[in-house]
């Protein structure tokens, strides 16, 4: 199997959040292809819109969300025209989720093992009672946890044996897709390590494509092949991870490589980004990055630079890598 075979297109995808103060642009026209076999990091700050992004991928946006345009294709699966039973049949069978925090994902009043069962049995109705549960020892074993743990609560377990357990709900029907939104943050240091040589091992041994959420670059260099970088609802930077992290090209990637900590650097403070990013229901007019950038042009702050390749497997959205236009074609905003 090539790991440039495509397993989701993501196509112009867009999600609007209908406020009290107007709409909220959480994803701009985002295009992506995530390939089979592959960890793809998706980072950037907070509220840049990553985990809309990796919702909307498993059409779990909510009101007043809504996906407004795009086309989402699941191995050529059209998500967005799928029913809601046939959604429900393939969340969990094919795409799973890891989310942040697993004592609010995982049921309070349900056992480890009745989690499991009830997820292979939900999408597998043939499996027995005993069945399930024999299987459902053997993924814990796996993954770390003592069978003798099945019938314990989630706040019986430490953090990093819940968010184990929330890889084994992955895992449990053999997901295509696992997509994981912070799932470390609320991990200490040392369990978060473990938690990266599970994934690193699970994805050796089930062949997984992982979707990686993390605002963590430390986590992204470690797992990733590639990784995405999102500003403000707006993909901004796709490469390969060693490219990305030895010449990124987006002058808001620099900032972020530059703002993390590194014991090797002999400057005395840590870098900081100068402004705050800008809000999604007033957006700033044509790049959204302009008012921050240290290499802000005339144009960025009229027009929209095109999400485009500028190398093989090297996409950005830059006016720094494009043919600005004539100023007579774009002055007061637009190029035509």
């Amino acid at each position: 199997m090539s790991i440039n075979e495509i397993l989701y297109n993501i196509q112009d995808l867009s999600v609007e959040f209908h406020t009290r103060v107007g709409i909220l642009g959480a994803v701009d026209h985002a295009s992506l292809d995530i390939r089979r076999g592959e960890v793809l990091g998706l980072v950037g700050e907070s509220g840049c819109g990553k985990s809309t992004l990796g919702k909307a991928l498993m059409r779990m946006i909510e009101e007043p969300g809504k996906i407004t345009s795009g086309k989402l294709l699941f191995d050529n699966i059209d998500i967005l025209a799928l029913d809601d039973s046939r959604m429900r049949e393939l969340r969990g069978s094919r795409i799973s989720m890891v989310f942040q925090d697993p004592m609010t994902s995982l049921n309070p009043v349900q056992r480890v093992v009745d989690h499991i069962t009830e997820a292979i049995q939900v999408h597998q109705s043939y499996v027995t009672d005993k069945e399930a549960r024999a299987r459902a020892a053997n993924l814990v074993d796996r993954l770390g946890i003592s069978h003798d743990r099945l019938d314990d609560y989630p706040h019986h377990l430490s953090g990093g044996m819940r968010q184990r357990v929330m890889i084994g709900l992955a895992l449990a029907l053999r997901a295509d897709l696992v997509i994981a939104d912070e799932a470390t943050t609320s991990l200490d240091v040392i369990v978060e390590a473990q938690f990266l040589d599970l994934l690193r091992e699970l994805r050796n041994e089930f062949d997984l494509t992982i979707l990686l959420i993390t605002h963590n670059m430390g986590i992204v260099a470690e797992l990733a092949d590639r990784v995405a970088v999102m500003y403000a609802g707006r993909l901004v930077e796709l490469a390969e991870v060693n490219q990305l992290f030895s010449n990124p090209k987006h002058p808001y990637t620099e900032g972020l490589l530059r703002a993390v900590p590194n014991i090797q650097l002999d400057e005395g403070e840590l870098y900081k980004m100068a402004g705050s990013p800008p809000d999604l229901v007033r957006p700033p007019s044509g790049c959204r990055f302009h008012p921050r950038c240290p290499k802000v042009m005339e144009i960025c702050s009229q027009v929209d630079p095109i999400f485009k390749s500028i190398a093989p497997n090297r996409m950005v959205n830059c006016w720094l890598y494009q043919e600005v236009p004539d100023e007579k074609l774009w002055v007061g905003g637009s190029t035509q």
